[in-house]
């Protein structure tokens, strides 16, 4: 990723995210170091983008605070980097990211032929429906590229819903839908956290689960629309955060963010990306994030999953644990269902998994349901340098819960 340093000197600005002091809660003092030029981050957009977004005129905007998050983004130049860098309000400086989807790798027309996907089952979760847990009550954000709430699967179970416009502003008033017509990424991944029955048939793990989802990908200022997703989620006191999308390798500017969403209650549920073996996309792979990998029903480690070893101390293997990603039946936007494969389609598994413990144990931690989770997973045949922990499973993690 382009430094700070290297993109002020090749261009005379720097798309940063200032991270201000805990109990420092200015954010207007300090969007006064960022810079407003065109060139700035949110005005580098198109005047054709600008329209979409809804603005009557094209206009350069300094910087956008995220109060929940006690971060601003935006733009400086020299002397602004150098005044956030002096400031006591400011605890830290660092470089914007691009994050960008995880694409699913297999795509098809699918057909529900059973009560349950193949995934439900061999997690185990149906025995957690019979002991009464469906997720009730247990609010899970879903960052991804919107929901068809419409879809019979998902009808009731979008609790509130959020887009962000292309330059990361919140849309008042919006009504869920998903901006990818490609495969309904947004849609799939949702169903399967928190998907209901439809004519007896299940997709979602935690189909009593309430889904805040918000639009913040595809296009336009990825980093606002992002960041935006999560400030709205923590000021929605979710319990649950599930994210199929990332940055190529290890970059370091959200770790301040995965520890900012785990003080609020939060377990951040990343996919670790669809590179394959010595890869792996951030913040799915930094050590406070659990990071989720992909295998099949066999089970075998899929061979898109990423997986990579760090020289770190803390959690240097990742992914930590892999769920059900390959041939994954959930809701398309056609209001049928489509198989598709990633470690986007694990990552919710998981997440909805999060929330069947967290409905059992309502008073229980980050740290501990993701020790849980940890506690559950099974390598089997597995090569452990792939899978690390392995494969997840529901009943397992509900006895490590409740012990």
């Amino acid at each position: 990723m382009t430094t700070i340093a290297q993109n002020l000197s090749a261009l005379g600005y720097a798309p940063v995210i200032a991270f201000l002091a805990e109990g420092v809660g200015d954010l207007a003092k300090v969007r006064n170091h960022f810079t407003a030029e065109p060139s700035s981050q949110f005005g580098s957009a198109s005047v054709a983008e600008k329209i979409i977004a809804g603005a009557a005129r094209p206009r350069a905007d300094s910087a956008r605070g995220y109060r929940n998050l006690g971060v601003v983004y935006g733009t400086v130049d020299r002397p602004g980097l150098a005044a956030l860098r002096s400031d006591p309000a400011v605890r830290k400086v660092a470089p914007a990211p691009e994050l960008s989807l995880i694409r699913p790798v297999a795509r098809a027309a699918a057909t529900l032929e059973s009560n349950y996907t193949w995934g439900l089952e061999f997690m185990e979760v149906p025995e957690l429906w019979a002991q009464g847990l469906s997720g009730s009550g247990i609010r899970v954000a879903h960052l991804d590229t919107g929901v068809d709430a419409d879809h019979p699967a998902l009808r009731g179970a979008v609790a509130k819903f959020a887009e962000f416009d292309r330059t990361g502003r919140q849309r008042p008033g919006s009504e869920p839908s998903d901006s990818d017509d490609q495969d309904g990424h947004g849609t799939h991944t949702a169903a399967t956290i928190a998907g209901r029955a439809v004519g007896g048939r299940h997709i979602g793990v935690a189909p009593g689960a309430e889904l805040y989802s918000a639009m913040v990908i595809e296009g336009g200022d990825v980093v606002a629309r992002v960041l935006g997703g999560m400030d709205w989620a923590v000021g929605e006191r979710v319990r649950v955060l599930s994210m199929s999308l990332g940055i190529r390798g290890i970059v370091a500017s959200f770790l301040d963010i995965v520890d900012i969403l785990r003080s609020n209650g939060v377990l951040p549920v990343f996919a670790v990306g669809n590179e394959g073996p010595g890869t792996s996309r951030s913040p799915g792979n930094y050590p406070t994030a659990l990071s989720v990998g992909a295998h099949d029903d066999q089970p075998d480690v899929a061979d898109f999953s990423s997986s990579q070893r760090f020289r770190r101390k803390s959690q240097p293997l990742v992914p930590d644990v892999v769920g059900p990603g390959v041939d994954v039946i959930s809701a398309g936007l056609d209001g049928g269902f489509h198989s598709l494969s990633g470690t986007s389609m694990a990552t919710p598994h998981v997440a909805g998994l999060a929330a069947l413990l967290l409905e059992a144990s309502p008073e229980a931690t980050v740290a501990t349901v993701e020790r849980a989770i940890f506690a559950s997973a099974v390598r089997g045949t597995m090569d452990p340098e792939r899978v690390n922990r392995g494969a997840v499973n529901a009943k397992r993690a509900l006895t490590a819960i409740q012990r």
